[in-house]
């Protein structure tokens, strides 16, 4: 499935029905009353929140969304009937933003949840509503108001509870489809990884968790450079990371450690002060003097070493993500 994480669409609410001029015309009654009756509502455009969707795909072929007008209020003093809401699946995570000021609408973080982000016009009333002791036999009625519409942009940031960063073939792709049923492309050179999987993973005593696994970072991520600014908004959502450094590298573990956490405290300050599991990977063919050397570094932090390949070290890797999310307050 392609990975759309933003998309622009244009929603219109639907105008109200206008109301109704209209008289009774009733048997031996020559001079019937105002009996003319309101135009109904327009319809809300609404956008709902879908735990089945993992993208904005089916937005990017459709970008105009129209909800159906009110209809118009008809005589015998009868009322139009209200337009149908419009309603749109968007994923968890979706926030929503004016494009004309870039104004954050609201977002959607529940399966379920709803926001109404275009309101549907109000009816106009028919002359019976205009009925006075002074106006027996009004011939005025109001006109349906339009509809809301506005141009909003979509952005996604995938809601998970732990993100994987690292340079690509750092291990996170293998590593994800070990410990969960997601199944992401894994091979033996750069970029395998050209979108976040997530991936549901089982810990102690039946509790799950979601992981995400983001496309690998290089230098210059936040500036652009390879994927990593497209997806490290996502990371900004996760509980705490994983900070993967590959073990059988040639060059220094330290050095790529630090270079990708250069990349996360220069895209956001708060992304680099969420806590963090350093993971030495790929053990089973480690770089011994490297590894030695990682571990001195990382002394009195919380450091763990794994090989997917050979899942030692595994288990006690998502035992120990299951507890740091247990006591986690963000």
């Amino acid at each position: 499935m392609k990975f759309i994480d933003i998309v622009k669409i244009i929603v219109k609410a639907g105008d109200g029905g206008d109301g109704c001029v209209s008289f009774r015309r009733e048997k031996y009654v020559p001079k019937g009353g105002p009996d003319g009756g309101h135009g109904g509502k327009g319809g809300d455009i609404v956008l709902v929140g879908d735990s089945s969707k993992h993208t904005l795909l089916d937005l990017n072929y459709k970008h105009i969304y129209k909800a159906e007008r009110g209809a118009h209020g008809r005589g015998n003093d009868q009322n139009g009937k209200w337009g149908e809401d419009l309603f749109i699946k968007v994923p968890l995570g979706t926030i929503v933003k004016n494009a004309d000021n870039d104004e954050i609408i609201g977002e959607i973080i529940k399966n379920g949840e709803t926001l109404v982000v275009a309101k549907g016009g109000r009816g106009g009333r028919g002359n019976l509503a205009f009925v006075s002791s002074t106006q027996r036999a009004p011939r005025i009625a109001e006109p349906g108001e339009a509809g809301e519409e506005f141009t909003l942009i979509l952005e996604l940031k995938l809601i998970a509870d732990v993100g994987i960063v690292g340079f690509p073939n750092a291990g996170k792709s293998t590593f994800i489809s070990v410990v969960s049923a997601a199944k992401p492309k894994i091979a033996d050179y750069p970029f395998t990884t050209l979108a976040p999987n997530l991936g549901v993973v089982k810990g102690e005593f039946g509790k799950s968790f979601v992981l995400a696994d983001m496309p690998g970072l290089i230098e210059g991520a936040h500036e652009g450079q390879g994927l990593g600014i497209q997806f490290l908004k996502h990371i900004e959502r996760t509980k705490f990371i994983l900070h993967f450094v590959d073990a059988s590298s040639e060059s220094s573990m330290i050095e790529n450690y630090r270079k990708i956490r250069r990349e996360l405290e220069m895209f956001s300050p708060l992304l680099a002060e969420k806590y963090e599991i350093i993971v030495a990977t790929k053990i089973d063919s480690a770089n011994l003097d490297n590894l030695k050397s990682f571990r001195e570094f990382s002394r009195g932090r919380d450091l763990f070493e794994i090989s997917s390949l050979t899942r030692d070290g595994v288990d006690n890797l998502i035992s120990f993500i299951s507890e740091q999310l247990d006591t986690f307050v963000e």
